[in-house]
């Protein structure tokens, strides 16, 4: 049988397709803006027939009714990175969160530690040749797939046809949904005021040299960085995600991936986050190649690029250098996400540059300041980048270089970048503990 007969053969609707959804059974669901939209709300619509499903996800974009208090004991979550709109169903219990580094987030599927029963994923309609490309979305989708006994698949007419490591034939797909709708936009937003991020911006691009290939993280730090490359030469992209602001660069002349030392010529990722004008430019085109995270996230695979760069960002970091980036005291939020994978990876890098980037302070609702250099981090907290693999940390008041530095020289340097307002408060503070 040719392939288009098979794929013909296994239309159906998303209303038949979860119908063959068990109870018990545990599910995988790509994430990112590439959730399948049509199969999830069939899944939550069918929900009340099941019980004890469980999705394994990582970072989601869109409506979570499958998080609803009326979900419980049909569907629940487990999710490996928090994203805003589970977070509430996380902390209140209703959802479960398992810390893993991306890097080993596919493995959990693949090595059998979450077998999985079924994969819900997201595709572009078949080449000639009756491959489907993942997307938007592979990295954390392709191993994923491959491990599960049963596939359903959107194929969605609007969904670009990316390349690399990311194909899968329709004669994987045990269930395909026909779909016809846009893929969600992220711009990447601001974090805090525009002036406060383009001074973080500015210092953490005059650490970047020429020739240097670039990891990206989420936020409008990282973003606000490539406005700040114009003058650099020969630039190059391996990370976790990029956004729309490469396009910028590579129309520039300035990101050519020319003198990277794995994978020349090509910027490598595992997914992206962006807006229509990303898509359009990323289909079919052969400058960018996707692959599955356990290869772009690996440090060891990070650190054959020479002149590796890693942007991360923090919710808050101590006088020692500790990095908290997934909970607010107790209270998780995000996950470790790519962070230490990127940091190890770049610090093992001939010539990389591994940062943490983050405001000085943030602002509570009703106005309070708070220092996000602390003395100490807040009971709690988790330690997502330790004292040991931190290099620099940088402010909107400059760059604190901690590599090989002691307890009391990290100090002092953490002070120089905290605001101005509370250095006097962390330096009795660092005497207090004997770090001064």
């Amino acid at each position: 049988m040719d392939w288009n007969s098979i794929y013909q053969s296994r239309i159906v609707t998303a209303e038949e397709a979860v119908r063959a959804v068990r109870s018990g059974n545990r599910i995988f669901l790509t994430g990112n803006v590439s959730v399948p939209q049509k199969a999830l709300a069939a899944l939550v619509e069918y929900a009340p027939n099941l019980r004890d499903v469980e999705i394994c996800q990582a970072l989601t974009v869109g409506p979570a009714d499958y998080v609803k208090p009326e979900m419980e004991g049909h569907l629940r979550v487990n999710s490996m990175f928090i994203s805003a709109n589970i977070r509430k169903a996380v902390q209140e219990g209703r959802a479960d969160f398992t810390p893993v580094l991306l890097s080993e987030f596919p493995l959990l599927f693949k090595r059998g530690h979450l077998p999985l029963d079924i994969a819900i994923i997201h595709v572009s309609p078949p080449d000639e040749h009756g491959f489907c490309s993942l997307g938007v979305e592979v990295g954390l989708t392709k191993s994923a797939a491959e491990t599960a006994r049963i596939i359903i698949a959107e194929v969605n007419q609007q969904m670009p046809r990316t390349l690399g490591d990311s194909f899968i034939h329709v004669s994987r797909l045990n269930y395909i949904i026909p779909v016809n709708y846009p893929i969600p936009e992220m711009a990447m937003t601001e974090d805090g005021s525009s002036e406060v991020v383009e001074k973080i911006a500015g210092y953490i691009s005059e650490l970047i040299p020429d020739g240097a290939t670039m990891q990206l993280g989420i936020g409008a730090i990282p973003d606000a960085v490539l406005k700040f490359l114009l003058d650099k030469k020969d630039l190059g992209v391996h990370s976790e995600l990029f956004s729309d602001g490469v396009i910028d660069l590579v129309n520039a002349g300035v990101l050519t991936n020319a003198r990277k030392s794995l994978h020349p010529g090509k910027i490598i990722a595992g997914f992206m986050l962006g807006t229509k004008r990303l898509y359009d430019w990323s289909d079919d085109n052969p400058l960018i190649e996707l692959h599955r995270t356990e290869y772009v996230n690996d440090p060891f695979v990070i650190a054959q690029n020479e002149r590796m760069v890693a942007i991360n960002s923090a919710i808050e970091v101590d006088l020692t250098g500790q990095v908290c980036a997934d909970s607010i005291g107790p209270k998780l939020y995000s996950g470790v996400g790519g962070q230490l994978d990127f940091i190890y990876g770049a610090s093992r890098s001939k010539g990389g540059v591994p940062i943490i980037a983050l405001p000085s302070t943030t602002t509570l609702r009703d106005g309070t300041m708070l220092t996000r250099i602390a003395a100490m981090l807040k009971q709690g907290a988790g330690v997502v980048t330790s004292r040991n693999h931190v290099r620099y940390v940088v402010t909107e008041y400059g760059v604190a270089d901690l590599y090989a530095k002691t307890i009391r020289q990290r100090a002092r340097q953490l002070i120089g970048v905290a605001h101005p307002d509370f250095r006097a408060d962390l330096e009795k503070q660092a005497k207090e503990l004997h770090y001064l």
